[in-house]
């Protein structure tokens, strides 16, 4: 419709449509690549190719944006462009309503998912009833239905700000730049919107913590439990969005060695259930006593 129209800020309404599209799409590759098992030369599994076609999808809306924002710039300079206001409008007024239908469904699919997993089972406690983690998926369920239907809203005031423009240039064709002032505003939403992912995605590739982890935090809960001496060694990171693994080298204290496995057992509860990680090693060694060295040289100079 905005080629036809030849209108940018349907072209750049789209492009923010098509950010959209792709976070679809690799939330569906994420749950295809989970299912793969690993192979004997990709023993973590295939879940980096999720991270690998972020980083695509992102550049490719980045080109297509700056391609956009050119023509924008071509256009408020030299003004000698025609828009077709009647497809415009049209275009606008369906890309409206779309998500006016989809913000209702995902509105009815909230309380749905709200109404029907609110009622308390007071015939079971509960922390031996079945239905906790069932109840809690579902509840996550619900916060990812409500962070959609706001999203929606954003995507439905962005539709609408397109139809205003296309109502001004249908009617009063001379406030035509109305078409590249909108493609200035939206391109810096989709900046906004895809920045954090980029962020993200360079944090996994250079194997850092994820942001919602302090390495501190864990050290100090691993260091409380008992039987353990020091840290030795603590890694994370993660290998694709939510996926985070740990490597930890915990030392026991002197004479605890026969304790080895509840300590590694509560270590990896720890890691597992606390602090929600994927995967997780825990090795484990006796208490070792540092011996200072003298260095060769130092010894030869003091002789």
């Amino acid at each position: 419709g905005g080629y036809v129209a030849n209108s940018l800020a349907i072209m750049t309404d789209a492009l923010h449509m098509l950010t959209d599209l792709s976070g679809i799409i690799l939330t569906l590759l994420a749950l295809w690549l989970s299912a793969k098992s690993p192979t004997k030369r990709f023993t973590f599994g295939f879940h980096r190719l999720e991270v690998l076609s972020a980083i695509i999808s992102v550049l490719l809306v980045y080109i297509l944006m700056a391609f956009l924002l050119y023509e924008a710039v071509q256009r408020t300079i030299h003004m000698d462009y025609e828009i077709n206001g009647d497809i415009m409008l049209i275009t606008a007024a369906v890309g409206v309503a779309v998500n006016l239908i989809m913000g209702f469904l995902l509105n009815q699919s909230g309380h749905l998912h709200s109404h029907s997993h609110s009622h308390p089972h007071s015939h079971v406690p509960q922390s031996n009833s079945p239905n906790t983690a069932h109840s809690g998926s579902h509840g996550h369920s619900s916060l990812a239905v409500r962070a959609a239907f706001v999203h929606a809203l954003g995507d439905l005031v962005q539709s609408i700000g397109v139809l205003v423009a296309a109502y001004i240039i249908r009617f009063k064709p001379e406030y035509k730049i109305a078409d590249p002032i909108c493609t200035y505003v939206f391109s810096i939403l989709v900046v906004l919107t895809t920045v954090r992912i980029l962020c993200d995605t360079g944090v996994i590739i250079l194997e850092g913590v994820p942001r919602h982890l302090n390495v501190d935090r864990i050290k100090e809960d691993l260091m409380k439990i008992e039987d353990v001496y020091s840290i030795e060694d603590l890694n994370v990171w993660s290998l694709t969005a939510g996926k985070t693994t740990a490597i930890v080298h915990l030392q026991l204290v002197p004479g605890s060695s026969s304790k080895w496995e509840e300590v590694q057992f509560k270590a990896r509860q720890l890691l597992l259930n606390t602090f929600g990680m994927y995967k997780c090693s825990v090795q484990l060694q006796s208490y070792k006593q540092e011996i200072s060295k003298t260095c060769a040289s130092c010894q030869s100079s003091s002789a």
